[in-house]
Protein backbone atom coordinates (compact mmCIF):
# COMPACT_ATOMS: atom_id res chain seq x y z
CA UNK A 1 0.00 0.00 0.00
CA UNK A 2 3.29 2.36 0.35
CA UNK A 3 3.30 2.49 -3.13
CA UNK A 4 -0.03 3.05 -3.85
CA UNK A 5 0.49 6.17 -1.61
CA UNK A 6 3.64 7.61 -2.91
CA UNK A 7 1.85 7.32 -6.35
CA UNK A 8 -1.08 8.95 -5.05
CA UNK A 9 1.39 11.40 -3.32
CA UNK A 10 2.68 11.98 -6.71
CA UNK A 11 -0.23 12.12 -8.43
CA UNK A 12 -1.69 15.00 -6.17
CA UNK A 13 1.23 17.21 -6.79
CA UNK A 14 1.19 17.01 -10.78
CA UNK A 15 -2.70 17.53 -10.18
CA UNK A 16 -1.80 20.99 -8.59
CA UNK A 17 -0.51 21.96 -11.92
CA UNK A 18 -3.35 19.84 -13.96
CA UNK A 19 -6.12 20.78 -11.77
CA UNK A 20 -5.52 24.08 -10.66
CA UNK A 21 -3.71 25.30 -13.71
CA UNK A 22 -6.42 23.42 -16.19
CA UNK A 23 -8.91 25.34 -13.88
CA UNK A 24 -7.81 28.97 -14.44
CA UNK A 25 -7.29 27.66 -18.29
CA UNK A 26 -11.24 27.00 -18.43
CA UNK A 27 -11.50 29.87 -17.19
CA UNK A 28 -10.65 31.33 -20.84
CA UNK A 29 -13.63 29.53 -21.97
CA UNK A 30 -16.06 32.27 -20.75
CA UNK A 31 -13.11 35.06 -21.79
CA UNK A 32 -13.24 33.36 -25.24
CA UNK A 33 -16.95 32.41 -25.54
CA UNK A 34 -18.00 36.41 -24.40
CA UNK A 35 -15.32 38.19 -26.07
CA UNK A 36 -14.71 36.42 -29.28
CA UNK A 37 -17.16 35.31 -31.89
CA UNK A 38 -18.17 31.81 -32.56
CA UNK A 39 -16.25 31.52 -35.67
CA UNK A 40 -13.32 32.91 -34.26
CA UNK A 41 -13.47 30.20 -30.97
CA UNK A 42 -14.00 27.94 -34.09
CA UNK A 43 -10.07 29.01 -35.64
CA UNK A 44 -9.15 28.80 -31.86
CA UNK A 45 -10.29 24.90 -31.86
CA UNK A 46 -9.42 23.86 -35.49
CA UNK A 47 -5.75 25.11 -35.50
CA UNK A 48 -5.30 23.77 -31.67
CA UNK A 49 -6.57 20.50 -33.43
CA UNK A 50 -3.88 20.12 -36.10
CA UNK A 51 -1.62 21.63 -33.47
CA UNK A 52 -2.08 18.12 -31.26
CA UNK A 53 -1.33 15.92 -34.75
CA UNK A 54 2.03 18.02 -35.22
CA UNK A 55 3.39 17.63 -31.95
CA UNK A 56 3.16 13.48 -31.98
CA UNK A 57 5.37 14.13 -35.11
CA UNK A 58 7.67 16.97 -33.56
CA UNK A 59 8.26 14.90 -30.45
CA UNK A 60 8.13 11.38 -32.22
CA UNK A 61 7.32 10.06 -28.54
CA UNK A 62 11.25 9.77 -27.40
CA UNK A 63 9.76 10.75 -23.97
CA UNK A 64 8.52 7.27 -23.52
CA UNK A 65 11.98 5.69 -25.10
CA UNK A 66 13.52 8.19 -22.74
CA UNK A 67 11.24 6.59 -19.71
CA UNK A 68 12.24 3.06 -20.87
CA UNK A 69 15.86 3.75 -21.78
CA UNK A 70 16.97 5.99 -18.84
CA UNK A 71 15.29 4.57 -16.05
CA UNK A 72 18.40 2.93 -14.93
CA UNK A 73 20.70 6.05 -13.04
CA UNK A 74 23.69 5.25 -15.01
CA UNK A 75 22.45 5.12 -18.69
CA UNK A 76 19.96 8.54 -17.76
CA UNK A 77 22.42 10.81 -19.10
CA UNK A 78 23.20 9.00 -22.53
CA UNK A 79 19.20 8.68 -23.02
CA UNK A 80 18.84 12.27 -22.19
CA UNK A 81 21.49 13.14 -24.23
CA UNK A 82 20.51 11.37 -27.41
CA UNK A 83 17.09 12.41 -27.31
CA UNK A 84 17.17 15.93 -26.77
CA UNK A 85 19.88 16.51 -29.53
CA UNK A 86 18.10 14.36 -31.65
CA UNK A 87 15.14 16.27 -31.16
CA UNK A 88 16.86 19.97 -31.46
CA UNK A 89 17.83 18.78 -34.86
CA UNK A 90 14.68 17.48 -36.49
CA UNK A 91 12.75 20.23 -34.64
CA UNK A 92 14.84 22.85 -36.48
CA UNK A 93 14.37 21.40 -39.77
CA UNK A 94 10.67 20.91 -39.76
CA UNK A 95 10.14 24.27 -38.19
CA UNK A 96 12.41 25.96 -41.02
CA UNK A 97 10.69 24.25 -43.58
CA UNK A 98 6.91 25.62 -42.22
CA UNK A 99 7.88 28.92 -41.85
CA UNK A 100 8.85 28.65 -45.54
CA UNK A 101 5.61 27.48 -46.83
CA UNK A 102 3.53 29.30 -44.68
CA UNK A 103 1.84 30.58 -47.09
CA UNK A 104 0.97 27.57 -48.75
CA UNK A 105 -0.61 25.92 -45.79
CA UNK A 106 -2.51 28.84 -44.80
CA UNK A 107 -4.37 28.40 -48.18
CA UNK A 108 -4.73 25.02 -47.86
CA UNK A 109 -6.83 25.48 -44.61
CA UNK A 110 -8.54 28.12 -46.06
CA UNK A 111 -6.66 31.47 -43.52
CA UNK A 112 -5.35 32.52 -46.78
CA UNK A 113 -5.22 36.37 -45.76
CA UNK A 114 -4.05 34.80 -42.34
CA UNK A 115 -0.04 33.07 -43.31
CA UNK A 116 0.70 34.49 -39.33
CA UNK A 117 -1.34 31.91 -37.90
CA UNK A 118 0.90 29.32 -39.25
CA UNK A 119 4.23 31.10 -38.64
CA UNK A 120 2.98 31.29 -34.43
CA UNK A 121 1.80 28.02 -34.33
CA UNK A 122 4.90 26.70 -35.95
CA UNK A 123 7.20 28.83 -33.18
CA UNK A 124 5.23 27.33 -30.15
CA UNK A 125 5.03 24.13 -31.15
CA UNK A 126 8.95 23.89 -31.55
CA UNK A 127 9.39 25.17 -28.16
CA UNK A 128 6.78 23.14 -26.39
CA UNK A 129 8.65 19.89 -28.65
CA UNK A 130 12.31 21.01 -26.81
CA UNK A 131 10.54 21.15 -23.26
CA UNK A 132 8.85 17.84 -23.47
CA UNK A 133 12.61 15.55 -22.06
CA UNK A 134 13.27 18.14 -19.68
CA UNK A 135 10.00 17.82 -18.54
CA UNK A 136 10.04 13.91 -19.17
CA UNK A 137 13.19 13.96 -17.34
CA UNK A 138 11.36 15.99 -14.02
CA UNK A 139 9.23 13.19 -14.16
CA UNK A 140 11.43 10.50 -13.57
CA UNK A 141 13.68 11.70 -11.31
CA UNK A 142 10.60 12.31 -9.18
CA UNK A 143 10.86 16.26 -8.76
CA UNK A 144 7.03 17.25 -9.17
CA UNK A 145 7.64 20.54 -7.75
CA UNK A 146 9.44 21.94 -10.07
CA UNK A 147 7.23 20.38 -12.92
CA UNK A 148 4.53 22.24 -11.15
CA UNK A 149 6.64 25.48 -11.02
CA UNK A 150 7.30 25.34 -14.63
CA UNK A 151 3.56 24.15 -15.57
CA UNK A 152 2.46 27.61 -13.62
CA UNK A 153 4.54 29.51 -14.91
CA UNK A 154 3.26 28.96 -18.54
CA UNK A 155 -0.58 29.03 -17.51
CA UNK A 156 0.36 32.24 -15.44
CA UNK A 157 1.43 33.96 -18.78
CA UNK A 158 -1.23 32.61 -20.73
CA UNK A 159 -3.85 33.91 -18.16
CA UNK A 160 -2.35 37.53 -17.91
CA UNK A 161 -1.55 37.75 -21.64
CA UNK A 162 -5.14 37.02 -22.73
CA UNK A 163 -6.46 39.36 -20.14
CA UNK A 164 -4.40 42.15 -21.32
CA UNK A 165 -4.99 41.40 -24.68
CA UNK A 166 -8.63 40.76 -25.21
CA UNK A 167 -10.06 43.12 -22.16
CA UNK A 168 -7.53 45.32 -20.69
CA UNK A 169 -6.48 46.92 -24.05
CA UNK A 170 -10.06 47.03 -25.69
CA UNK A 171 -10.75 48.41 -23.08
CA UNK A 172 -8.38 51.22 -23.01
CA UNK A 173 -8.67 51.84 -27.02
CA UNK A 174 -12.80 52.34 -25.60
CA UNK A 175 -11.71 54.97 -23.22
CA UNK A 176 -9.02 57.03 -25.07
CA UNK A 177 -5.55 56.01 -24.01
CA UNK A 178 -3.03 56.58 -26.73
CA UNK A 179 -0.16 54.12 -25.25
CA UNK A 180 -2.55 51.36 -26.05
CA UNK A 181 -2.37 51.25 -30.20
CA UNK A 182 1.13 50.57 -29.33
CA UNK A 183 0.92 47.13 -27.99
CA UNK A 184 -2.48 46.14 -29.42
CA UNK A 185 -4.82 45.79 -33.05
CA UNK A 186 -7.87 45.37 -32.99
CA UNK A 187 -7.65 43.85 -36.41
CA UNK A 188 -5.09 40.70 -34.96
CA UNK A 189 -8.09 39.46 -32.32
CA UNK A 190 -8.37 35.97 -32.10
CA UNK A 191 -4.38 36.28 -33.23
CA UNK A 192 -3.63 37.33 -29.55
CA UNK A 193 -4.48 33.89 -28.49
CA UNK A 194 -1.58 32.23 -30.96
CA UNK A 195 1.08 35.18 -29.51
CA UNK A 196 0.55 34.65 -26.34
CA UNK A 197 0.71 30.61 -26.57
CA UNK A 198 4.00 31.51 -28.41
CA UNK A 199 5.38 33.77 -25.71
CA UNK A 200 4.29 31.51 -22.89
CA UNK A 201 5.99 28.30 -24.42
CA UNK A 202 9.23 30.35 -25.62
CA UNK A 203 9.08 31.81 -21.55
CA UNK A 204 9.18 28.15 -19.94
CA UNK A 205 11.41 26.40 -22.23
CA UNK A 206 14.12 28.99 -20.98
CA UNK A 207 13.10 27.84 -17.74
CA UNK A 208 13.81 24.60 -18.24
CA UNK A 209 17.42 25.55 -19.99
CA UNK A 210 19.17 24.50 -16.58
CA UNK A 211 17.65 21.16 -17.40
CA UNK A 212 18.64 21.22 -21.26
CA UNK A 213 21.94 22.61 -20.80
CA UNK A 214 22.55 19.11 -19.36
CA UNK A 215 22.49 16.97 -23.08
CA UNK A 216 25.96 16.76 -24.01
CA UNK A 217 26.77 16.07 -27.71
CA UNK A 218 29.53 13.76 -26.45
CA UNK A 219 27.13 11.77 -24.95
CA UNK A 220 25.30 11.52 -28.12
CA UNK A 221 24.85 7.24 -28.32
CA UNK A 222 23.69 6.46 -32.23
CA UNK A 223 23.19 2.29 -31.36
CA UNK A 224 20.78 4.00 -28.46
CA UNK A 225 19.30 6.65 -30.71
CA UNK A 226 18.41 3.28 -32.73
CA UNK A 227 16.68 1.66 -29.78
CA UNK A 228 14.88 4.60 -28.73
CA UNK A 229 13.57 5.04 -32.39
CA UNK A 230 12.67 1.81 -32.97
CA UNK A 231 10.84 1.56 -29.45
CA UNK A 232 9.09 4.80 -29.81
CA UNK A 233 8.28 4.47 -33.71
CA UNK A 234 4.92 2.38 -32.92
CA UNK A 235 3.57 4.67 -30.01
CA UNK A 236 4.02 7.54 -32.64
CA UNK A 237 1.51 5.64 -34.39
CA UNK A 238 -0.42 4.60 -31.44
CA UNK A 239 -0.63 8.99 -30.31
CA UNK A 240 -1.51 9.61 -33.49
CA UNK A 241 -4.14 7.64 -33.59
CA UNK A 242 -5.10 8.64 -30.31
CA UNK A 243 -5.30 12.53 -31.64
CA UNK A 244 -7.22 11.41 -34.28
CA UNK A 245 -9.63 9.79 -31.96
CA UNK A 246 -9.57 12.89 -29.88
CA UNK A 247 -9.06 15.37 -32.69
CA UNK A 248 -10.62 14.25 -35.72
CA UNK A 249 -13.88 15.31 -35.63
CA UNK A 250 -12.90 18.73 -34.58
CA UNK A 251 -11.07 18.85 -37.85
CA UNK A 252 -13.49 17.37 -40.44
CA UNK A 253 -16.88 19.01 -38.79
CA UNK A 254 -15.63 22.15 -40.79
CA UNK A 255 -15.93 20.20 -44.20
CA UNK A 256 -18.64 17.96 -43.22
CA UNK A 257 -20.99 19.52 -41.56
CA UNK A 258 -24.55 20.49 -43.67
CA UNK A 259 -24.03 24.11 -43.35
CA UNK A 260 -21.87 26.59 -45.02
CA UNK A 261 -18.43 27.30 -44.43
CA UNK A 262 -18.74 30.33 -42.01
CA UNK A 263 -21.42 28.19 -39.91
CA UNK A 264 -19.86 24.99 -39.70
CA UNK A 265 -16.87 27.07 -38.42
CA UNK A 266 -19.37 28.77 -35.72
CA UNK A 267 -20.60 24.84 -35.05
CA UNK A 268 -17.23 23.64 -34.55
CA UNK A 269 -16.58 26.49 -31.87
CA UNK A 270 -19.89 25.42 -29.84
CA UNK A 271 -19.03 21.96 -30.16
CA UNK A 272 -15.16 22.30 -29.27
CA UNK A 273 -16.42 24.20 -26.04
CA UNK A 274 -18.75 21.62 -24.97
CA UNK A 275 -16.12 19.16 -24.97
CA UNK A 276 -14.13 21.08 -22.98
CA UNK A 277 -16.94 20.60 -20.22
CA UNK A 278 -16.56 17.09 -21.03
CA UNK A 279 -12.51 17.19 -20.45
CA UNK A 280 -13.42 18.58 -17.27
CA UNK A 281 -12.87 15.11 -16.36
CA UNK A 282 -9.56 14.37 -18.05
CA UNK A 283 -7.71 16.92 -15.76
CA UNK A 284 -7.40 14.02 -12.62
CA UNK A 285 -6.50 12.04 -15.77
CA UNK A 286 -3.84 13.69 -16.67
CA UNK A 287 -2.29 14.53 -13.59
CA UNK A 288 -2.44 10.60 -13.03
CA UNK A 289 -0.50 9.81 -16.13
CA UNK A 290 2.08 12.11 -15.36
CA UNK A 291 2.44 10.26 -12.15
CA UNK A 292 1.92 6.89 -13.45
CA UNK A 293 3.72 6.63 -16.50
CA UNK A 294 7.61 6.55 -14.93
CA UNK A 295 5.65 4.85 -11.83
CA UNK A 296 5.18 1.58 -13.74
CA UNK A 297 8.60 1.59 -15.20
CA UNK A 298 10.34 2.04 -11.85
CA UNK A 299 8.61 -0.97 -10.52
CA UNK A 300 7.95 -3.21 -13.21
CA UNK A 301 10.34 -5.51 -11.80
CA UNK A 302 8.66 -5.59 -8.28
CA UNK A 303 7.22 -9.04 -6.86
CA UNK A 304 3.74 -7.77 -6.86
CA UNK A 305 4.09 -5.28 -9.93
CA UNK A 306 0.67 -6.49 -11.09
CA UNK A 307 -1.26 -6.43 -8.02
CA UNK A 308 -0.66 -2.71 -7.42
CA UNK A 309 -1.19 -2.36 -11.24
CA UNK A 310 -4.75 -3.96 -10.83
CA UNK A 311 -5.39 -1.86 -7.21
CA UNK A 312 -4.44 1.37 -9.29
CA UNK A 313 -6.51 0.85 -12.30
CA UNK A 314 -9.65 0.00 -9.70
CA UNK A 315 -9.36 3.39 -7.70
CA UNK A 316 -8.50 5.12 -11.15
CA UNK A 317 -12.28 3.88 -12.08
CA UNK A 318 -13.68 4.66 -8.92
CA UNK A 319 -11.92 8.21 -8.85
CA UNK A 320 -13.35 8.89 -12.40
CA UNK A 321 -16.91 7.99 -12.82
CA UNK A 322 -17.37 10.01 -9.19
CA UNK A 323 -15.84 12.70 -11.66
CA UNK A 324 -17.88 11.93 -14.50
CA UNK A 325 -20.84 11.89 -12.04
CA UNK A 326 -20.18 15.54 -10.27
CA UNK A 327 -19.76 16.98 -13.77
CA UNK A 328 -23.49 15.68 -14.99
CA UNK A 329 -25.39 16.41 -11.60
CA UNK A 330 -23.84 19.77 -11.52
CA UNK A 331 -24.44 20.63 -15.36
CA UNK A 332 -26.99 22.91 -14.75
CA UNK A 333 -24.15 25.31 -13.06
CA UNK A 334 -21.34 24.36 -15.02
CA UNK A 335 -22.61 25.34 -18.12
CA UNK A 336 -22.33 29.41 -16.99
CA UNK A 337 -18.59 28.68 -17.81
CA UNK A 338 -19.35 29.51 -21.50
CA UNK A 339 -20.84 32.34 -22.57
CA UNK A 340 -24.89 32.40 -23.51
CA UNK A 341 -24.75 31.45 -27.45
CA UNK A 342 -22.37 28.14 -26.50
CA UNK A 343 -25.01 26.58 -23.68
CA UNK A 344 -26.86 24.84 -26.79
CA UNK A 345 -26.77 20.80 -26.78
CA UNK A 346 -25.37 20.01 -23.54
CA UNK A 347 -27.00 16.44 -23.44
CA UNK A 348 -23.91 15.63 -25.18
CA UNK A 349 -21.51 16.06 -22.88
CA UNK A 350 -22.37 13.07 -20.30
CA UNK A 351 -21.71 11.28 -23.76
CA UNK A 352 -18.44 12.60 -23.74
CA UNK A 353 -17.83 12.76 -20.50
CA UNK A 354 -18.08 8.90 -20.67
CA UNK A 355 -16.02 8.73 -23.34
CA UNK A 356 -13.43 10.36 -21.59
CA UNK A 357 -13.74 8.29 -18.37
CA UNK A 358 -12.74 4.80 -20.68
CA UNK A 359 -9.62 6.57 -22.56
CA UNK A 360 -8.59 7.34 -18.26
CA UNK A 361 -9.04 3.18 -18.16
CA UNK A 362 -7.89 1.94 -21.37
CA UNK A 363 -4.56 4.13 -20.34
CA UNK A 364 -3.98 2.11 -17.45
CA UNK A 365 -4.97 -1.14 -19.48
CA UNK A 366 -2.57 -0.04 -21.98
CA UNK A 367 0.70 0.09 -20.04
CA UNK A 368 1.48 -3.64 -20.38
CA UNK A 369 2.39 -2.93 -24.27
CA UNK A 370 5.40 -0.79 -22.73
CA UNK A 371 5.84 -2.99 -19.92
CA UNK A 372 6.45 -5.70 -22.53
CA UNK A 373 8.31 -3.94 -25.47
CA UNK A 374 4.85 -5.02 -27.23
CA UNK A 375 4.13 -1.12 -28.69
CA UNK A 376 3.40 -2.76 -31.98
CA UNK A 377 0.57 -4.43 -30.51
CA UNK A 378 -0.78 -1.03 -28.88
CA UNK A 379 -0.63 0.76 -32.53
CA UNK A 380 -2.72 -2.09 -34.06
CA UNK A 381 -5.30 -1.41 -31.55
CA UNK A 382 -5.00 2.38 -31.57
CA UNK A 383 -5.41 2.07 -35.57
CA UNK A 384 -8.60 0.44 -34.80
CA UNK A 385 -9.92 3.23 -32.39
CA UNK A 386 -9.33 5.37 -35.08
CA UNK A 387 -10.38 3.28 -38.73
CA UNK A 388 -13.89 3.75 -36.23
CA UNK A 389 -13.48 7.47 -35.75
CA UNK A 390 -12.80 8.46 -38.91
CA UNK A 391 -15.71 6.08 -40.34
CA UNK A 392 -18.47 7.14 -37.78
CA UNK A 393 -18.01 10.75 -38.52
CA UNK A 394 -17.57 10.21 -42.37
CA UNK A 395 -20.98 8.87 -41.65
CA UNK A 396 -22.32 10.56 -39.10
CA UNK A 397 -21.31 14.11 -39.35
CA UNK A 398 -23.63 14.95 -42.50
CA UNK A 399 -26.40 13.07 -41.22
CA UNK A 400 -26.98 13.65 -37.47
CA UNK A 401 -24.12 16.76 -37.15
CA UNK A 402 -21.95 17.41 -34.27
CA UNK A 403 -23.56 14.88 -32.43
CA UNK A 404 -22.17 11.87 -34.36
CA UNK A 405 -18.69 13.21 -33.33
CA UNK A 406 -19.86 12.69 -29.43
CA UNK A 407 -21.17 8.88 -30.24
CA UNK A 408 -18.05 7.70 -32.47
CA UNK A 409 -15.92 8.87 -29.59
CA UNK A 410 -17.64 6.89 -27.13
CA UNK A 411 -17.67 3.95 -29.86
CA UNK A 412 -13.84 4.45 -30.12
CA UNK A 413 -12.88 4.59 -26.36
CA UNK A 414 -15.03 1.66 -25.62
CA UNK A 415 -13.19 -0.18 -28.44
CA UNK A 416 -9.93 0.55 -27.18
CA UNK A 417 -10.26 -0.04 -23.73
CA UNK A 418 -11.77 -3.71 -24.26
CA UNK A 419 -9.19 -5.19 -26.98
CA UNK A 420 -5.95 -3.53 -25.06
CA UNK A 421 -7.62 -5.33 -21.56
CA UNK A 422 -8.36 -9.01 -23.27
CA UNK A 423 -5.18 -8.57 -25.23
CA UNK A 424 -3.58 -7.73 -21.96
CA UNK A 425 -4.75 -11.03 -20.43
CA UNK A 426 -2.69 -13.07 -23.19
CA UNK A 427 0.56 -10.90 -22.65
CA UNK A 428 1.14 -9.74 -19.34
CA UNK A 429 -2.18 -10.90 -17.26
CA UNK A 430 -3.25 -8.44 -14.26
CA UNK A 431 -5.89 -9.54 -11.84
CA UNK A 432 -8.01 -6.65 -12.27
CA UNK A 433 -11.24 -6.38 -10.90
CA UNK A 434 -13.24 -6.47 -13.43
CA UNK A 435 -16.78 -6.81 -11.81
CA UNK A 436 -16.06 -4.08 -9.22
CA UNK A 437 -14.80 -1.91 -11.54
CA UNK A 438 -17.80 -2.23 -13.93
CA UNK A 439 -19.83 -1.80 -10.83
CA UNK A 440 -18.73 1.10 -9.86
CA UNK A 441 -19.07 2.84 -13.19
CA UNK A 442 -22.17 0.99 -13.58
CA UNK A 443 -23.34 2.72 -10.76
CA UNK A 444 -22.62 6.27 -11.13
CA UNK A 445 -24.25 6.03 -15.02
CA UNK A 446 -27.64 4.67 -12.96
CA UNK A 447 -27.18 7.68 -10.79
CA UNK A 448 -26.98 10.20 -13.89
CA UNK A 449 -30.17 8.79 -15.30
CA UNK A 450 -31.67 8.44 -11.72
CA UNK A 451 -30.59 12.43 -11.65
CA UNK A 452 -32.70 13.00 -15.12
CA UNK A 453 -35.53 11.66 -14.07
CA UNK A 454 -35.94 13.76 -10.71
CA UNK A 455 -35.33 16.94 -13.32
CA UNK A 456 -38.85 16.68 -14.67
CA UNK A 457 -40.21 16.68 -11.28
CA UNK A 458 -37.54 19.12 -9.34
CA UNK A 459 -37.04 22.91 -11.09
CA UNK A 460 -33.60 24.44 -11.32
CA UNK A 461 -32.52 25.75 -8.32
CA UNK A 462 -31.52 25.17 -4.70
CA UNK A 463 -33.79 22.04 -4.47
CA UNK A 464 -32.36 20.74 -7.61
CA UNK A 465 -28.60 21.36 -6.36
CA UNK A 466 -29.77 19.70 -3.02
CA UNK A 467 -31.11 16.57 -5.08
CA UNK A 468 -28.17 16.57 -7.13
CA UNK A 469 -25.77 16.79 -4.21
CA UNK A 470 -27.55 13.92 -2.13
CA UNK A 471 -27.44 11.74 -5.32
CA UNK A 472 -23.56 12.74 -4.81
CA UNK A 473 -22.88 11.26 -1.87
CA UNK A 474 -24.56 7.85 -2.65
CA UNK A 475 -21.32 7.26 -4.85
CA UNK A 476 -18.84 7.42 -1.84
CA UNK A 477 -21.50 6.00 0.69
CA UNK A 478 -21.61 2.63 -1.67
CA UNK A 479 -18.12 2.76 -2.50
CA UNK A 480 -17.13 2.82 0.81
CA UNK A 481 -19.47 0.35 2.01
CA UNK A 482 -18.70 -2.21 -0.28
CA UNK A 483 -14.78 -1.56 0.14
CA UNK A 484 -14.89 -1.73 3.87
CA UNK A 485 -17.12 -4.84 3.93
CA UNK A 486 -15.36 -6.25 0.55
CA UNK A 487 -18.92 -7.78 -0.13
CA UNK A 488 -18.43 -7.15 -4.39
CA UNK A 489 -15.78 -9.20 -5.94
Amino acid sequence: MSLLKKLASETALYGLSSILGRFITYMMVPLYTRTLSKAENGTITELYAYSAFLMVLLSYRLESAFFRYGTPQEDRDRAFSTAMWSLMGTTLLITLAVLASEQNIANALAYDKHPEYIRWFALMLAFDCLAEIPFARLRLEQRPIKFVTAKFFNIGIIVVLNLFWLVVCPWAAQQGYAWVHRVWSPEIRVGYVFITNVIASLATLLLLWPQVRKASFALFDAVLWKKMILYAAPLIVVQFAGIVNAMFDRTMQKWLLPGTPDENLAAVGVYGNLYKLAMLITIATQAYRYAAEPFFFRHAADENAKETQAKVTKWFTIASAAGMLGVVLYLDWIKYLLGEDFRIDLQLVPILLLANVLLGIYYNFSVWYRLRDKTAVGAAIAIGGAVITVVLNLVLLPRIGYAGSAWAALACYAFMCFFTWLLGQRYYPVPYAMGRMGFYLGLAIALCFVSLWLDTMVPVGWGRFGVHTVLLLVYPGVVFFLEKSRQLQ
